[in-house]
């Protein structure tokens, strides 16, 4: 057998949402109680056979082995009326929405799970598989029937689960934009904008025990570049959370890090450390031995999930227009779950959060790189300004209008008030 997966168990525990929870930050924990179900479950996908790796054009030869695992992760939710959904992770520089549509079109034969219902995600790491080549179809065969079973093993599991979204902050990633006299050059910049956001969604057992997180960073994961499987900082922090807390099922969700990196970089040691700052963030967000959680949202219901694509217009009148993803996954007023494609630049994440956030309204989580996988999609400002991430695709100055108004439009259809 050249390429094999191993299952990995991740079983949730039992409980119920209680709207009077200690530690519930807002008025709307008052309402009557709502039942969530979860199940979650993990499966390994390192290839077991040397491939091309993915994330550099300059790495000509295959990967030579593993320096860590790399995995595919899943976490499916279903509230008190039977809405559910599927969050799939992945440490992989994208989704190829070819993959994606196998994956959706199977999961709502086999599971009845609607397209607009599965959110896949990944890490971008730069020392995976570059999956999408011709001479890799077994690798992507492999890896589509694995993330069916991966889903499918999470809905097996799903048990009553309370649902909880809090949020820390990780400084280790860095504006990459550098304005000289050339343009703007790929060297850090620390005066360039930055998300530092560490979204955490956590999922508690009836006994109180933790048993699954969903936490997100925007970064990209390419501390490393050499020629060794490797989930880079993402795939660490995962790696330590669930060694602290042994049973539990970390996710990564990687967010609008189109124009971020880890600094330092190109050292292991640094992808270890910007792991550990990271696994340490989401303790620091669960607010870890405090006598009473102050910042926690306790998620009320309903679950309602959306997908619609927009049409982004290219400057070259040779190419079509581009049919682009957006996603929002709510949980009641508590949190929209905004799900973006491609490379997205920091600035989407930061003016949705902007526009769309309020004291009485949603917690606004903004992930990038979510179920497509085309280049970069930078904002007007970096457009305008030029450089690397502009100059990647001939997109037409519309770009960021177009994504904020669909994103706009949806979350005013999930929050008509």
């Amino acid at each position: 057998m050249i390429f094999k997966y191993v299952m990995v168990p991740a079983v949730l525990g039992a409980g119920i949402v209680l709207a009077s929870l200690a530690g519930a930050a807002r008025a709307e924990d008052d309402a009557p109680a709502t039942v969530w179900k979860a199940g979650a479950a993990s499966v390994r996908i390192t290839p077991q056979r040397r491939m091309e790796m993915a994330g550099y054009a300059g790495r000509k030869e295959p990967a030579e082995g593993t320096e860590q695992e790399l995995y595919a992760k899943a976490l499916a939710i279903e509230d008190a009326a039977g809405q559910r959904t599927v969050m799939i992770t992945l440490d992989l520089i994208g989704v190829l929405d070819r993959l994606r549509t196998r994956v959706a079109e199977r999961l709502e034969k086999e599971h009845g799970l609607p397209s607009h219902a599965l959110l896949m995600n990944a890490s971008h790491t730069h020392c995976g598989p570059a999956y999408g080549r011709d001479d890799a179809t077994d690798y992507f065969d492999g890896l589509a029937d694995t993330l069916v079973a991966l889903a499918g093993q999470a809905l097996e599991r799903l048990e009553p689960a309370t649902l909880a979204y809090c949020e820390a902050r990780c400084g280790f990633a860095m504006n990459r934009r550098t304005p000289t006299e050339e343009g703007y050059r790929n060297h850090p910049n620390p005066a360039g904008p930055v998300d530092h956001s560490v979204p955490v969604l956590s999922v508690t057992g009836a006994d109180g025990n933790l048993r699954a997180v969903v936490f997100g960073y925007a970064c990209h994961n390419t501390t490393m570049g050499f020629l060794k499987w490797l989930g880079d900082y993402a795939g660490y922090a995962q790696e330590y959370f669930e060694a602290d807390h042994p049973g539990v099922v970390a996710l990564f969700m990687m967010g609008c890090g189109g124009d971020q990196n880890p600094y330092p970089r190109s050292e292991l040691k640094y992808a270890q450390q910007h792991g550990r700052s990271l696994a340490t963030a989401v303790e620091a967000a669960l607010e870890v031995n405090q006598r009473q959680p102050l910042h926690r949202r306790t998620l009320s219901g309903p679950l309602r999930t959306t997908l619609e694509k927009v049409d982004l217009e290219f400057a070259t009148p040779d190419r079509p227009d581009f049919a682009y993803p957006v996603q929002f996954v709510q949980f009641g007023s508590d949190l929209a779950l905004i799900a973006l494609g491609s490379e997205v630049t920091v600035d989407y994440a930061l003016r949705l959060k902007r526009e769309l956030g309020s004291a009485t309204g949603p917690a606004i989580w903004v992930a990038g790189y979510s179920n497509v996988y085309d280049g970069y999609i930078p904002s007007s400002r970096v457009l305008l300004e030029g450089g690397y991430e502009a100059a990647s695709r001939p997109w037409r100055p519309s770009l960021e209008e177009r994504i904020i108004g669909k994103s706009h439009e949806l979350f005013k259809r999930l929050n008509p008030e």
